[in-house]
């Protein structure tokens, strides 16, 4: 019996799961990173930690099924996207921390390119608005700052990568400098219509071809690696977001999930062609499969679960994640308090780089566990405002929304979200579908399975969210949050 082992690293914790061939969990292990915060607005990972976590996940999951590198058909890789890292080809080791996709230090940088009318331009390329969030203005802010970065990129020894190039060239023992197509949609340096980098893009942000990878497909042998006790081929990678859309099996054009994460973001499969979108969308290569590209239309919400870990950490009203629905629940509404989570700016479909959080609707009667239910709503409002925009591009009314990640085992969270948008949610019952979706794409590689076809038939159903909400009580509570997401845009200078 052989079994997929896929990565998944994310963005505040590394896990590696272990599929058998029905799509079920075997085994997993995970483990939290530190986030580094320099400054307001700034978050950043330390590479090496990310690629430590990792390692450490994959062989503590292969232990715990209580099998060796052999009985592993391959692995597949999926992670944060975005997130930016350059190192040292021949050292192999990184000139900075990684910067993170949450991170807003290039918002400026990015208001000076739209001042300058590059805007249109890059939105026909890449499918992407301008925006700190993408690579690009990160690899040029590293180029630019870090000390003696230039120099390294001029003789060849500098390259640059999103977490999955980083992992494959740690695996690989540095052979391997390679990403896949969905990732690459996400640099901001990528022509979907060519598929590949753009020289254009590359002037203008002044960024050396030699610092980039080679753009592979998302599933097909890209290497091998000998690091877990034998030699296992690494066949599959995906941005994590196509990742999920993947392991929902959501691979016919007008299917939609949606992932609850440490962000929020909603992908609808759209085929061979990209659609363009006409509400602030992104339009974003899905995979690249057997040199077939399709695409997908995809709504990026910053702050999601991130807001339950905020109110962890940060504020200290619950000691575990989990706690948050218990306390939500015991007041039947949100006593009129809203809270917007735009502590990394608002991403689709407004694009509002210094809208910050807010806090509204405040009075003595509010108690913690209206903020904690008003922090759940919030993620589900914010879904809402993407799923609009999404059928306005697409011209279609959404039958059922699919939903994963881990604030997907939140009930209170997955009724409301039915009640706000009149539409059943539905929650299968592998809800790791980021992981297995990664799985899927390299086992399709090395024949483990042979068709989408054959993993569609995998897809079960956990849980359907049928919505019971009155019509007036949901216009009321939208106009409620369309009042406080005002207050929160154009915060910061």
């Amino acid at each position: 019996m052989k079994y997929i082992l896929a990565l998944d690293q994310g963005t505040t914790s590394s896990r590696s799961i272990i599929f058998d061939k029905t799509g079920r969990i075997k085994a997993m292990a995970q483990k939290e990173f530190p986030q580094i915060f320099p400054k307001p607005g700034w978050v950043e990972h330390d590479p090496e930690a990310i690629w430590k976590t990792q390692l450490a996940t994959a062989k503590a999951a292969l232990r715990k099924a209580k099998l060796t590198a052999k009985q592993i058909a391959a692995i597949g890789i999926t992670n944060q996207r975005e997130t930016t890292l350059l190192w040292d080809r021949e050292t192999g080791r990184p000139i900075h921390h990684a910067i993170v996709w949450q991170d807003r230090r290039t918002a400026k940088d990015c208001d000076r390119l739209k001042a300058a009318g590059h805007a249109p331009a890059i939105r026909r390329k890449t499918g992407l608005v301008i925006d700190a969030y993408f690579s690009a203005t990160k690899i040029a802010w590293l180029l630019k700052h870090v000390k003696g970065a230039r120099a390294l990129a001029r003789q060849g020894r500098l390259a640059f990568g999103t977490i999955d190039t980083w992992l494959i060239w740690k695996l690989t023992g540095g052979t391997m400098h390679v990403t896949d197509a969905s990732n690459a949609s996400r640099t901001m340096l990528y022509n979907l219509r060519t598929g590949d980098w753009d020289a254009e893009l590359l002037k203008l942000f002044k960024v050396p071809r030699s610092v980039l990878p080679e753009v592979r497909g998302s599933s097909e042998v890209l290497g091998e690696t000998n690091l877990l006790g034998g030699i296992t081929p690494i066949a599959g990678i995906a941005g994590d977001q196509q990742a999920a859309l993947f392991g929902q099996c959501c691979t016919r054009p007008g299917m939609v999930k949606n992932t609850y994460g440490t962000g929020c973001f909603m992908l609808m499969q759209t085929g061979p062609k990209p659609i363009v979108s006409k509400n602030n969308l992104l339009s974003t290569v899905a995979w690249r499969i057997g040199g077939r590209t399709e695409f997908a239309l995809e709504g990026s919400i910053f702050i999601a679960g991130a807001v339950t870990q905020w109110l962890r950490d940060g504020l200290g009203f619950f000691k575990n994640a989990t706690e948050i629905e218990k306390l939500a629940a015991s007041v039947k509404d949100n006593g009129d308090v809203y809270l917007v989570p735009a502590f990394a700016g608002l991403g689709a479909p407004h694009w509002d780089q210094h809208a910050r959080g807010v806090l509204c609707g405040l009075t003595r009667g509010a108690t913690k566990a209206h903020i904690a239910r008003a922090a759940l709503e919030g993620i589900a409002y914010q879904v809402r405002d993407v799923l609009a925009a999404m059928e306005a591009d697409a011209g279609l009314r959404l039958k059922e929304l699919r939903v994963d990640g881990g604030a997907s085992a939140n009930n209170l969270l997955m009724q409301f979200q039915s009640d706000l948008l009149n539409v059943p949610v539905v929650r299968p019952r592998v809800t790791e579908t980021t992981a297995l979706g990664a799985a899927y794409l390299a086992g399709l590689a090395v024949g483990y399975w042979q068709s989408k076809t054959d993993i569609a038939q995998q897809w079960q159903q956990d849980r359907r969210f049928a919505p019971q909400m009155k019509p007036t009580t949901r216009r009321t509570l939208v106009a409620g949050w369309d009042k406080a997401l005002n207050r929160a845009k154009d915060w910061e200078d």
